[in-house]
């Protein structure tokens, strides 16, 4: 726990990014939930109606309090993130995925999304969630890989490359969690209002908008001179006509799957009996 505690940022933040910077001030702007997303992890939670929300962040796919019959308990060790939660949403606890401060199976079930590769114990985090649920486990994560095929690694070789690194595998998080392991890939609509990095994938000229840009945390990873040289290739091929040339039909392309995926776990027929 020790450890836990001294890995934190300034703002609480306890991943590999410190969402306090001022980078991260539009965050709310660019990363707002896209509803056929998340249509998904509400169809994953079946008849749980007892969620646990872990780096909830600023509530994106998380339920309203009450909506539904849903009641929700939110975690996020971050104090920007925090703060950003609309009122309607469930006040986030501060504590940490690897040691929930709840009971075994007290959550008929749980989910965390985009946030999986900013934890600092994966296995502990994976284990926790699942000790704490009674039902699914739901992650909304990316199949590293899968990250480095999407066209901006031709442009961006080290966001992608940092991107990669960072999501676990699937055996991994499937080892983890045991249980039955669903994986759903998950279409991403041409206007998603969920700015990662793929959301953008027929709209590059988002990327030279340096908020929604600093809304993609694997941005983080890479200094300021080879970010602009990142920039000013995907600037000029943009302005020449040569992104078009190679990519142009993703323009008007009404989906694009890419790396996104859905992960459900669910306890096998034989822990249930036990």
């Amino acid at each position: 726990m020790s450890n836990l505690i001294n890995s934190r940022k300034e703002d609480g933040s306890a991943g590999d990014v410190n969402y306090g910077e001022k980078i991260f001030l539009n965050y709310n702007v660019y990363r707002q939930p896209e509803t056929e997303i998340s249509n998904f992890i509400h169809k994953a939670f079946g008849e749980s109606k007892s969620i646990l929300n872990v780096g909830a962040g600023a509530g994106s796919y998380e339920p309203r309090q009450g909506e539904n019959g849903y009641t929700i308990t939110a975690v996020e060790p971050s104090a920007s993130m925090r703060e950003l939660r609309p009122k309607e949403y469930a006040i986030a606890i501060d504590a940490f995925v690897e040691n929930l401060p709840f009971d075994n199976d007290q959550f008929e079930a749980s989910m965390s999304t985009f946030s999986i590769h900013q934890w600092s114990n994966i296995e502990a985090g994976l284990k926790e969630m699942r000790r704490v649920t009674k039902n699914q486990v739901i992650l909304l994560t990316c199949d590293p890989k899968l990250v480095q095929q999407f066209w901006l690694n031709e442009y961006a070789p080290g966001v992608l490359g940092a991107e990669a690194k960072r999501y676990p595998t699937i055996e991994k998080i499937s080892e983890f969690l045991g249980g039955e392991i669903e994986i759903i890939s998950i279409p991403i609509p041409l206007l998603c209002k969920d700015g990662f990095n793929e959301a953008y994938y027929g709209r590059p000229e988002m990327f030279l908008n340096s908020n929604a840009r600093g809304s993609c945390s694997a941005w983080t990873f890479v200094d300021e001179q080879t970010s602009q040289s990142y920039l000013n290739h995907l600037k000029n091929d943009l302005e020449s006509g040569e992104w078009d040339k190679k990519y142009s039909n993703l323009r008007t392309q009404s989906h694009y799957n890419g790396s996104l995926i859905l992960i459900i776990s669910r306890p096998s027929p034989q822990s249930l009996k036990n």
